[in-house]
């Protein structure tokens, strides 16, 4: 196993090996960004479904950790403006994130395309410098597409985790919704 590593690195193309060490950061830095934003996400919807808990049993305002309460504490005349102030701005907080994964999903397979591009091209060189058999046009593809492969399997995790995220958010600011629909509906 190691020596098919070591003999992979000293046949690729320097531009490949850097493909692959980019799309490695990539998939590093956006593990780091789903698992925090999946569990801070997930926090605040607990206390936020607890607040709502709490308001559909009877109490009169939202719980003190809900974040509609800096919106409640700080507003003398309560309104619908308020609240939609509140949405706006825990929609921007709750989507922070997003567009890291978003740009990550849509722009690695295009960077493995470009390492495999390179090592293709690399490839037909060699084979223009010697007596090129079958052996060598296959051997120079097959690892030429080791970048490809690594674009869409980072590009994979990307998607998935910036879907899991919306939809994290979504439910996080529907919460937040029927928690400020409760509060005004009490009001009239």
């Amino acid at each position: 196993m190691i020596n098919n590593i070591i003999d992979f690195y000293l046949k690729s193309h320097p531009v490949t090996i850097g493909v692959l060490s980019l799309l490695s950061i990539y998939f590093i830095v956006l593990n780091w960004v789903f698992f925090y934003r999946y569990f801070s996400i997930n926090s605040w919807l607990e206390k936020e479904n607890f607040s709502l808990e709490s308001l559909l049993l009877g109490a009169s305002t939202v719980d003190g950790s809900s974040f509609l309460n800096n919106f409640i504490a700080t507003s003398e005349n309560l309104g619908k403006e308020i609240f939609d102030l509140a949405m706006l701005a825990a929609t921007k907080e709750a989507t922070k994130g997003l567009s890291v994964l978003s740009v990550f999903a849509s722009t690695t397979p295009f960077i493995g395309l470009f390492g495999t591009v390179v090592s293709i091209l690399d490839t037909f060189t060699h084979i223009g410098q010697s007596s090129g058999s079958m052996s060598i046009i296959s051997s120079g593809v097959s690892d030429a597409l080791v970048a490809t492969a690594a674009g869409i399997f980072v590009a994979t995790f990307a998607y998935t985790y910036h879907q899991i995220l919306k939809r994290k958010s979504f439910e996080l600011i529907g919460t937040l919704q029927m928690q400020s629909d409760v509060i005004l509906a009490r009001k009239v």
